[in-house]
């Protein structure tokens, strides 16, 4: 077996086994912990925010695009979600206005 399988057959199973403990631990006879319940409220949001902010973090107001590109594909991502409530679209959407920015327009 090569070095690459057994690494992606680790990792897989280390997958199935995260996405599996929840409901091993959370089972219909235990009720689920209400600082857990938050959680899954407020750490999508969060992700996100923090995603955001380590994707404009390199923008330059002082070298040519301006950054130009990442505001124009993040205003892109807003303006879609706002429009089509559908996040696939958006993020589609906003890395492909992105990708033409970067590649043909600066």
């Amino acid at each position: 077996m090569s070095y690459t399988f057994i690494l992606i057959l680790i990792m897989a199973l280390i997958t199935i086994a995260l996405r599996a403990l929840p409901f091993l631990i959370f089972t219909k006879d235990r009720k689920t912990p209400a600082y857990i319940i938050y959680l899954g409220k407020v750490l999508p949001q969060a992700v996100i925010g923090m995603l955001v902010i380590y994707c404009l973090k390199d923008i330059s107001p002082r070298v040519a695009p301006f950054g130009l590109p990442e505001i124009l594909a993040a205003a892109a991502v807003a303006l879609l979600q706002v429009w089509r409530r559908n996040a696939v679209l958006s993020i589609l959407g906003g890395t492909a206005i992105y990708m033409v920015l970067v590649q043909v327009v600066f």
